[in-house]
Order: structure tokens, then C-alpha cells, then sequence
């Protein structure tokens, strides 16, 4: 019988960067400016592009890491249903 402890583990710390990515993209977004400017002079408009681009990509990371959080989580409740299942069918109820 395998151990499941160490991806268990190494999905907790997943779930944590995920929760932290969250936490940092809230810290990012309230600095934002969600006025429209139209005067493409002013530095303010570069100021929004650039933080739009850093939403954008804590955004990708944010989604990609949701989804491998999910289908892991997934995956080791499978592993540990089975190894449950195999357990059982081997003590001879």
C-alpha cells in the first residue's frame, strides 16, 4: 500500500500558492485606476496598460494553478478512495 502522505502534502503547498497568488493579485488591484483617460500624452494611460498586463498574467498563473489544484485534488481522492476500496476488499468482510 502506498503512502499518500507526501502528495498530499505537495497539494496542500499548491493550494497555499494559489490562495497567496489570490492574495497578490488583490494587493496589485487595488492600486489600480479604473478611470477611462483618453489624453494618450499623460503618463497615467502607460501606468494603466502596464497594470493591466500584470493582472493579465497573475491572472494566467492564477487560472492554470486553479485548475491543477482541482484535477490533482481530484486525482488523490481517487488514489485514496482506492487504495480505501483495496483495503477493505482485502480484509475479508
Amino acid at each position: 500500500m502506498t503512502s499518500l502522505l507526501p502528495f498530499a502534502i505537495a497539494w496542500c503547498l499548491l493550494g497555499v500558492v494559489v490562495i497567496g497568488l489570490a492574495f497578490k493579485r488583490k494587493q496589485v488591484a487595488a492600486h489600480e485606476d479604473d478611470s477611462l483617460h483618453l489624453n494618450a500624452s499623460s503618463g497615467v494611460v502607460t501606468e494603466q496598460v502596464s497594470m493591466a498586463q500584470k493582472l493579465e498574467a497573475i491572472d494566467k498563473w492564477g487560472k492554470m494553478l486553479t485548475i491543477l489544484l482541482v484535477v490533482t485534488g481530484l486525482a488523490l481522492a481517487v488514489a485514496y478512495g482506492m487504495s480505501i476500496w483495496d483495503a477493505t476488499s482485502k480484509a475479508g468482510f
